[in-house]
């Protein structure tokens, strides 16, 4: 095994290692007496945030809470109700990017892969990505779920805007990173947008 090999492996471990207490912590938050406040304050600010960035005619790329994730909907609704143009994301097969496709309050929902939710319209793309996440660090580095749909995606749309969002208890020292892992500009919480510049410091 090469050193670079044995680097990569150290990063998938550390990753998984991550992945799980994160997991643990937001079993454990979902209990909190302070969950629906703090995933209210989370939703009011990203209205304001992508009322204020998004342009006319603009396309925001949401999602559709899976067990345990902050619900969505109400900026959805709000958005809408601004006459942006609101997508969400379908789950295609491993390997593959995701496909966005458009929200209207009538549409109908349907269940995709490992227990996603998208909506039964034609596929748009979207100019901002809203992206979930399990854990994050000031450098704007994503800890996501594992299936690498958001790199492959993000990388596909070079011109969308990306923002993560989360919630503040899922800020972390520092995010294991391998080579080709690349920081979000933007991550929103409850409690602030964090302005990332990729090498450790905010703006």
């Amino acid at each position: 095994m090469t050193s670079s090999q044995s680097e990569s492996w150290s990063v998938v471990r550390a990753k998984q290692a991550l992945r799980d207490e994160m997991t643990r912590r937001r079993q454990a938050f979902a209990t909190s007496a302070t969950r629906a406040m703090a995933e209210d304050s989370l939703c009011r600010r990203m209205v304001r945030g992508l009322r204020a960035m998004a342009g006319a005619g603009d396309c925001i790329a949401l999602v559709w809470p899976l067990p345990g994730e902050t619900d969505l909907r109400p900026v959805i609704r709000a958005l809408h109700a601004d006459a942006l143009c609101v997508a969400l994301p379908e789950t295609t097969p491993r390997g593959h990017p995701l496909t966005f496709r458009l929200w209207q309050p009538e549409c109908v929902i349907q269940t995709g892969r490992y227990g996603t939710c998208h909506p039964i319209g034609p596929p748009v793309q979207p100019d901002v990505v809203c992206v979930p996440l399990l854990a994050f660090d000031r450098r704007g580095m994503r800890l996501g779920y594992g299936g690498g749909y958001y790199d492959r995606t993000l990388a596909r749309l070079p011109r969308a805007r990306a923002v993560g969002f989360g919630l503040s208890f899922q800020e972390v020292a520092c995010i294991p990173t391998g080579l080709h892992d690349v920081a979000l500009p933007a991550i929103v919480t409850e409690r602030e947008w964090i302005r990332c510049r990729g090498d450790g410091r905010t703006r």
